[in-house]
């Protein structure tokens, strides 16, 4: 496809097609590699998401349930195609194997060796097809001392630290609400294999992507590695804080709470000025922000003092007339409600395959000032086997 091509299609309001023609088979359940194979098709991928027949991912049970169908597995799984196959039925497997030979990317998230006794691992099928780019995700990766332990977005938490530093200090254990380690492994697993896409578009060779959730967890805490690297000692809870920076978090006030984030000497002076305590702002023991870090419990005293007789609103208004980032604590519905959204069109009307009506949230991405549009229903169990199995063409999405 030209750039000339890819411009007349973005204009046209169909989806991204910078993955136009690319076959994806995605063989996962749950979270981290539904997710990784979503992306590719917000991108324009052909993504067939081969199934069990007896239930399929087992996400489509899981609540909320419109008329029998999840939306948690609707908002991981849209614009694919459901191919319901018993892979150890060895007929079925065989059309698996079929269906890869047609395919450009294998994505799997199962535990390290299961796709080798199906007779469908990287090395037999990429001796088969070298150009295959396979992607597997795993919970530790696919060699070393854990390589064969399970894991879910839990555990992971636990085992990379993450929960260590969730949470208020001196309390329980707290994973982090969204499920980090599921979807940060998903997001390197989709940026792998586009990039891997890319290298054999010059070499002619495919590669083998090993998305382990345990690294990818520890990636994205480079605050806190680098904390442990640096002065060697374990980063520690500090509830809505940040342990370098100050003032950097959630502030009680009159009715409720305010995230206020003064990141840099410049906007510390903007809150002294937005809160009218000019005496802060010359305070010895906040002059610079390592010294307003070390200083953070009684700055948030000080801060708070103040604050006990203003609004949320007040306060926020204040903030933003002096031009110091800060929000109120939103629940989701209220996130979901704020204006930006709705401008950015990231909240659409959509069909479940039951022909239940919902919404769900797209790709939050634009490209050229457009937004990824074109998304493709949820697919219903084995919803597209026969058009699929019997050689249909690729679908233009």
């Amino acid at each position: 496809m030209t750039t000339a091509d890819r411009a007349d299609a973005g204009a046209s309001g169909g989806p991204v097609p910078f993955l136009h023609g690319v076959r994806v088979v995605e063989f996962c359940s749950v979270a981290a590699g539904p997710f990784a194979g979503m992306l590719l098709a917000d991108m324009g991928a052909d993504v067939i998401k081969v199934e069990h027949p007896g239930g399929g991912d087992s996400m489509r049970s899981w609540p909320p349930l419109s008329d029998g169908y999840s939306e948690n597995f609707a908002s991981l799984n849209r614009s694919k195609r459901s191919v319901a196959l018993d892979l150890k039925d060895p007929a079925q497997r065989d059309a698996a194997r079929e269906l890869v030979a047609g395919a450009d990317v294998v994505v799997e998230n199962n535990r390290p060796g299961v796709m080798e006794r199906l007779g469908l691992g990287h090395e037999e099928l990429r001796a088969a097809d070298p150009r295959l780019v396979y992607c597997s995700i795993s919970a530790f990766g696919q060699t070393g001392p854990r390589s064969g332990e399970g894991g879910f977005d839990l555990t992971l938490q636990a085992m990379s630290g993450i929960m260590s530093v969730t949470g208020e200090p001196g309390g329980d254990p707290v994973k982090c609400g969204v499920p980090l380690s599921d979807f940060t492994t998903g997001l390197y697993a989709a940026f792998a294999v586009a990039a891997a896409l890319r290298a054999r578009a010059e070499s002619g060779r495919g590669a083998h992507v090993d998305a382990a959730m345990f690294g990818c967890s520890l990636a994205v805490a480079a605050l806190q590695t680098s904390e442990f690297f640096g002065r060697g000692s374990d980063p520690v809870k500090l509830g809505s804080a940040h342990p370098r920076n100050a003032p950097y978090q959630a502030f009680r006030c009159a009715d409720g709470h305010v995230a206020m984030a003064a990141g840099n000497d410049g906007l510390w002076q903007r809150v002294c000025t937005a809160v009218d305590r000019p005496d802060l702002a010359t305070d010895e023991r906040f002059a610079s922000t390592a010294l307003r870090a070390a200083h953070q419990e009684t700055l948030r005293e000080a801060l708070e003092s103040g604050f006990a007789d203003r609004t949320v609103a007040d306060l926020l208004a204040a903030f933003r007339a002096g031009g110091v980032p800060c929000a109120p604590i939103n629940t989701y519905s209220q996130a979901l409600a704020d204006p930006q959204v709705g401008h950015m069109g990231w909240v659409q009307p959509v069909t479940l395959p039951n022909g239940h009506e919902t919404r769900t949230f797209v790709s939050p991405l634009r490209i050229d000032g457009r937004p990824v549009t074109g998304h493709r229903p949820p697919p219903g169990l084995g919803e597209h086997t026969d058009e699929v199995l019997r050689g249909a063409d690729r679908v233009a999405l």
